[in-house]
C-alpha cells in the first residue's frame, strides 16, 4: 500500500486564535493613523454598520479587523474604558 492510498489529516492553524482584540484594535488605528485617516471615526464607522470599507487596507488591516467578531471587539473597548475610570 502507498502512502498515496492513506487517508491524511491536515490541520489548518486558526489565525484568529493567536490575536486578541487589543492587539487589532490597536494595529488598525496605526495604520489608518499612518493613512491620514482619522482612525476614531473609522473604527466607530465600522463598529457601527460592519461595513469594512471604513477601514483602509494599508498594512492589512481590513483583513485583520475581520478576525475579529464586531462584539468582541466592542466588549474590549467598554473593558477598557472601565478599567481606566475604576470601574472594574
Amino acid at each position: 500500500m502507498s502512502s498515496m492510498d492513506k487517508t491524511m489529516r491536515f490541520r489548518v492553524k486558526e489565525d484568529s486564535a493567536d490575536i486578541s482584540p487589543r492587539d487589532v484594535i490597536l494595529t488598525v488605528y496605526d495604520a489608518l493613523k499612518e493613512k491620514g485617516y482619522n482612525p476614531i471615526n473609522q473604527l466607530v464607522g465600522y463598529l457601527l454598520s460592519g461595513d469594512p470599507a471604513y477601514i483602509a487596507r494599508h498594512n492589512n488591516a481590513r483583513t485583520l479587523i475581520r478576525k475579529v467578531e464586531r462584539d468582541e471587539l466592542i466588549e474590549e473597548l467598554v473593558k477598557h474604558y472601565l478599567q481606566v475610570n475604576g470601574r472594574e
